[in-house]
């Protein structure tokens, strides 16, 4: 979950592949990367599209460079995988462990709103299974699941704008408190504070503040994160539990995964724990249950102004 909403805290790279033989005009992906477009195989004037992920031929299938069947089917897992093919370098066993952790911690909350859209669906479709997937995905964003991304981009440009690094928890702490301080003078929400139903600790994020540290990868957003959660209760004016969606987000980008991707690895992770609802809803279905019961305790309300004609 994301404070999941992730309730109010107050009013607040990968290397590209080659150009193709022949090159090509020079374009700006989503993340204002330099890629190249259009080119063509030599003397062939056939366009070329340069990737480093997946190829195939008749005989085989390439990964990132490796055969697929023989160096990583059974060799790597599917997290170590994900992080790999998104910024293209290989993970280490470290790396992976925390990675992994933050998948765990966001596959499944409970019967939050992406659960209950996702039975909902599958109660009215139940055969697309892959609506009902994405009726669950699609609610992902700034209350839910969203605050992965959000988080990792406000510590990420806290500390872009701050320049190099605190050197101690007071250094950390002075950078929070401006940041929360901005935040709140202007009126926006500060992501990662807050929970609907974890009001006084969020389990998940010691845990995993505990895993960083022990592989080495507490890094400047985690410690940015943490000194947040110690300095903001008297600028909001109470305190918030830092979220396992927040500390997600910072974990992530302190193993140097694009800000700008966080929120695919919440989805990710969620569409996991969408088919696990999925399948529990085959075998112990809840979603006609939870129809009934709105439809049946739907109270009326007189007809509006807007009924009536107008010229």
């Amino acid at each position: 979950m994301n404070a999941e909403p992730e309730g109010p805290g107050g009013p607040g790279t990968g290397a590209e592949g080659p150009g193709g033989a022949g090159g090509g005009a020079a374009s700006r992906g989503p993340a204002g990367r330099t890629g190249r477009t259009g080119g063509a195989a030599p003397g062939t004037g056939t366009p070329a599209f340069p990737t480093a992920l997946g190829a195939s031929t008749a005989a085989d299938i390439t990964l990132l460079g490796h055969d697929l069947a023989d160096d990583l089917m059974g060799r790597v897992g599917f997290g170590e995988l994900v992080f790999w093919m998104v910024a293209r370098r290989r993970p280490g066993p470290g790396q992976v462990r925390l990675f992994e952790a933050c998948l765990v911690a966001l596959a499944d909350h409970g019967f939050t709103p992406t659960a209950i859209a996702a039975r909902l669906t599958y109660l009215s479709a139940p055969d697309s299974l892959q609506g009902a997937l994405a009726a669950g995905l699609l609610g992902g964003g700034s209350r839910f699941l969203g605050v992965t991304e959000d988080t990792g981009r406000f510590l990420a440009d806290t500390l872009a704008a701050a320049g190099d690094p605190p050197a101690d928890d007071a250094g950390w702490d002075a950078l929070a408190l401006e940041a929360v301080t901005a935040a709140r003078a202007g009126r926006r929400i500060i992501p990662g504070l807050g929970h609907p139903v974890h009001k006084e600790r969020d389990p998940r994020t010691p845990a995993l503040v505990r895993i960083a540290r022990e592989e080495g990868l507490e890094g400047p957003h985690l410690r940015l994160f943490q000194a947040v959660g110690r300095v903001h209760a008297p600028v909001l004016g109470r305190r918030l539990p830092l979220n396992g969606a927040g500390v997600c987000g910072a974990a992530l980008a302190d193993l140097g995964l694009p800000v700008d991707l966080l929120r695919g690895f919440a989805l990710l992770a969620r569409a996991g724990g969408l088919l696990g609802q999925l399948a529990e809803e085959r075998e112990h279905p809840v979603a006609m249950d939870a129809y009934l019961l709105v439809d049946r305790n739907a109270t009326r309300l007189p007809p509006g102004d807007d009924d009536a004609p107008r010229d």
